[in-house]
């Protein structure tokens, strides 16, 4: 879909779908997300998550592209490993690329014909969006190739997306390495090397900050009580979680809803 002129509270769900494309068309756009202010030129696309919450954001115009990762099945090992690793489960950074004068009528043309299956009615329209969005998708793997974004290609590296993404499945019921090592038939020991190889944080960084993500997001928009997020979480005592989250953030859970509540008002 197509936005004009929005300010303030966001009026889109990035909740509501696996993943989302804001792809800015004005001159620029300033979002923030989980509490971090991101700035857009024009022609930026930032790609977020079910994950990410949006809660404030400002353009001009902007293009929104949702869906769901089921309709982006045998989309090729190549990229499916660049989905899992950098572009949708990179939980430590927002990917943004910036499309540069040369590839912009790339990006036009499949956006164009996009907007026109979206209004076609007959059988094919699946296979057609299907079939866009697919190329879309490996446009923008490619730009993060191009850009040395992605992880290094190795063997070895494959075995990170592979983490993060297990991560992903699996953050609110295990916290510990061994069962990730385990589904990907590592020991604990060759998943630390792999790290300290290839990487500026370690396994059990990765899973405590994606639980910490979460958790943020449920204390500060949800009324779930702290016991209740502790739980959701797989933390069996209020304790064990609010001690695990003040190591983390420096606050309590209690302290922190109070503090981004009052700095949100």
């Amino acid at each position: 879909m197509e936005i004009r002129k929005v300010t303030g509270q966001v009026s889109f769900d990035t909740t509501s779908t696996d993943l989302t494309f804001v792809w800015n068309r004005g001159l620029s756009m300033t979002i923030m997300v989980n509490q971090i202010v991101y700035e857009l030129l024009e022609n930026d696309i930032i790609i977020l998550t079910s994950h990410h919450q949006i809660e404030n954001i400002g353009f001009e115009s902007a293009r929104l592209i949702k869906f769901n990762l089921p309709f982006i099945n045998d989309i090729g090992s190549e990229v499916e490993n660049s989905l899992k690793g950098t572009l949708f489960f990179n939980v430590t950074s927002v990917p943004i690329l910036s499309i540069e004068e040369s590839e912009l009528h790339a990006f036009e043309n499949y956006w164009d014909v996009f907007c026109k299956e979206m209004k076609s009615k007959d059988n094919l329209q699946y296979d057609m969006l299907q079939s866009i969005l697919k190329q879309l998708i490996i446009l923008c793997a490619r730009k993060l190739k191009k850009e040395k974004i992605f992880i290094k290609t190795q063997p070895e590296a494959d075995i990170l997306r592979e983490f993060r993404f297990l991560v992903e499945n699996y953050f609110v019921k295990h916290h510990d390495v061994a069962f990730y090592a385990s589904k990907l038939n590592k020991s604990p020991k060759t998943l630390s090397n792999l790290f300290s190889s290839l990487s500026d944080r370690t396994p059990i960084d990765i899973i405590h900050e994606r639980i910490m993500v979460h958790a943020r997001k449920q204390i500060f928009y949800t009324t779930k009580s702290i016991k209740e997020i502790a739980y959701d979480l797989g933390y069996e005592d209020i304790q064990t979680f609010s001690r695990f989250f003040k190591n983390k953030e420096g606050l309590s859970p209690m302290q922190y809803r109070e503090r981004t509540r009052l700095s949100s008002s």
